[in-house]
């Protein structure tokens, strides 16, 4: 009999041990940024190289881009660079992209009108590189 009232004394003492609230989390925690050497070496090319760069990704991402003729970096979202670059073509409209540079090498590409309301940054470039990007000098 003793012996129950002990396992029933020690099953109450480790149910009450439980506590059902949420954890609370430190907001000291430090955040780990990933960063990919591609999303460094972006920042350092001039007009005409980042030009070429920026349209690879438009292209991979299979759209088109006849001529960029205005590009920057737009900031970081997440762990992501987000870049523009504005497109013109012979027979169409100017059309802006956003590209965003991953840590793992690889670029997402969005149209800019499609970016805002999607409650992303807003396509507007903050940095634009030296050079110009119709010529190489």
């Amino acid at each position: 009999m003793a012996l129950n009232r002990t396992i029933a004394l020690l099953a109450i003492l480790a149910l009450a041990a439980c506590d059902n609230s949420p954890q609370q989390s430190t907001t000291n925690e430090p955040r780990i940024k990933v960063r990919a050497p591609e999303q460094d070496q972006l920042h350092k090319l001039d007009a005409f190289n980042l030009a070429i760069g920026l349209k690879r990704a438009i292209y991979d991402a299979d759209y088109t881009c006849q001529r960029i003729t205005d590009a920057g970096f737009v900031g970081t979202w997440k762990n992501l660079d987000m870049w523009m670059a504005h497109c013109v073509y012979k027979n169409g409209s100017p059309r802006d992209w956003a590209i965003f540079a991953g840590p793992d090498g690889g670029a997402q590409v969005r149209d800019c009108k499609d970016v805002a309301p999607s409650g992303l940054p807003p396509c507007v470039i903050k940095q634009r590189p030296k050079g110009s990007f119709t010529e190489v000098k």
